[in-house]
């Protein structure tokens, strides 16, 4: 059996923080807006098609983001979505959404053109929230 790698795309594009109780847990490298991937361990493309507990496990760690999200940064709207046409490999976006984002109305995709790097010591602290000890 092959061991689980995560997509290239998705390592370029993302901080890795870490693993959730049924996903590994991205946080994509511009911080205009906040933006976690979750990836959970399967070959299969579409999130409906996991096995349900998996599929549960999964909807519960965006649920924890989403918390977080919601809870910590005080996002009032939270977008989620898997969508799979550039990177094939089965991934979730839990995106945080306020009016005052860079590309609020519109979807982040293709709207998104401020780019803001997150520094070290806020993907650390943002990691140790989010990871259980």
């Amino acid at each position: 059996m092959t061991p689980f790698t995560l997509h290239p795309q998705l390592l370029a594009d993302c901080h890795l923080l870490g693993r959730l109780p049924h996903s590994h847990l991205l946080l994509h490298r511009n911080a205009a807006v906040p933006w976690f991937i979750l990836v959970p361990e399967t070959a299969l493309t579409n999130l409906l098609d996991l096995p349900a507990s998996q599929r549960e496990g999964v909807l519960a760690d965006a649920k924890r983001v989403s918390d977080y999200l919601t809870k910590t940064l005080g996002c009032p709207k939270i977008n989620v979505a898997w969508l799979g046409n550039l990177v094939p490999q089965l991934h979730v976006h839990v995106i945080g959404r306020r009016p005052s984002d860079p590309c609020w109305p519109r979807p982040v995709w293709g709207h998104l053109e401020l780019f803001q790097p997150y520094p070290p010591e806020q993907v650390a602290a943002i990691r140790a929230e989010l990871l259980p000890p």
